[in-house]
């Protein structure tokens, strides 16, 4: 049996991207997309069918500035719904990342995707609305969580950010190994051992937290640099790998040993972490690592939103 094979005995895998051909051929239960995998795809002449349809149908209802932000949150939720005749189980989908700071926006958002989903006959069980890891966006999850609308708490780096989350009740948080492990790499200037790699501590501690508290919130690592890392987390309750990496484990028979346990999450010292608002971002802002990393991702992905933009936009001209 290969390493993919074993991981999924023990965690749930889920595909870090919108190539549907690479969903067929690792068969993940769930996956996930953001603004960069979105471009991507878009770009690829084999999605051109998906670019095409979703301009076509929104030609017949708006103009102007309305068509084009029509057809960018249809685009992202066609490409959520060709994935999802794919996959078992559910699909993230990512709000605006110019959004990360307006709790009001965040919930419209989530709301707009949910209703558009449903409106396509999936439930919405099945999606995962990504949020970035803001106070504002914490508190946008609490609510609509409240609604029944499952969310996915992204481009997030601390213990704060993860506490944060699980006490407002989200479903799920995807904490980013790799550049966890890219900033301390530049700082340090060394190398790390995939057991002592600071994203893959991070992990195993909210892990840790989680199941010693007795919080429900998924644990879903993500932004892996190699497989080294994903071995170190075998076990944990999801991990979002891209096709690379899926094709490196499929190849690899080696024994895979199971790393986080519950049983081992409750045996940690790790100490309760009081939370309200002043507390959250006092311990954020003492995190440099965790601001920098979270305010890159945030730029990056509204980078990757406008490449978007810009590229639909010269295709409705």
């Amino acid at each position: 049996m290969n390493q993919l094979d074993q991981l999924k005995q023990i965690t749930t895998v889920v595909a870090d991207t919108g190539d549907f051909a690479s969903l067929k051929q690792f068969a993940p239960r769930d996956a996930t997309t953001n603004p960069s995998l979105i471009l991507k795809a878009a770009q690829m002449p084999e999605y051109q069918f998906v670019v095409e349809k979703t301009i076509a149908d929104s030609r017949t209802k708006f103009s102007g500035k309305e068509l084009l932000a029509h057809v960018l949150d249809d685009l992202t939720i066609r490409f959520g719904l060709e994935i999802l005749k794919i996959v078992p189980g559910r699909v993230s989908t990512e709000t605006d990342a110019n959004m990360s700071f307006d709790t009001d926006a965040l919930v419209a958002k989530g709301r707009h995707f949910i209703k558009l989903y449903e409106e396509n006959g999936i439930a919405r069980e099945r999606i995962l609305i990504k949020i970035a890891s803001t106070w504002e966006g914490i508190r946008a999850a609490e609510i609509l969580q409240r609604d029944g609308i499952n969310c996915n708490l992204t481009l997030l780096f601390s213990l704060a950010q993860a506490v944060g989350c699980a006490e407002a009740g989200v479903k799920l948080i995807s904490p980013f190994v790799g550049r966890i492990m890219d900033w301390y790499k530049a700082k340090e200037k060394k190398e790390f051992a995939p057991a002592e790699d600071p994203g893959v501590l991070s992990v195993k501690e909210i892990y840790s937290y989680y199941k010693k508290f007795g919080h429900a919130t998924e644990v879903m690592g993500a932004s892996f640099r190699n497989v080294g890392e994903i071995q170190e987390l075998a076990g944990c309750d999801l991990l979002t790998i891209s096709p690379q990496l899926l094709a490196d484990l499929q190849k690899n028979t080696a024994p895979l040993a199971r790393k986080l346990s519950p049983e081992l999450a409750r045996e940690s010292k790790i100490e309760k972490l009081p939370l309200d608002e002043k507390r959250f971002r006092w311990h954020f802002n003492d995190n440099a690592m965790a601001t920098e990393k979270t305010a890159e991702g945030i730029r990056l992905f509204n980078a990757d939103a406008q490449k978007l933009a810009a590229f639909v936009a010269a295709k409705l001209d």
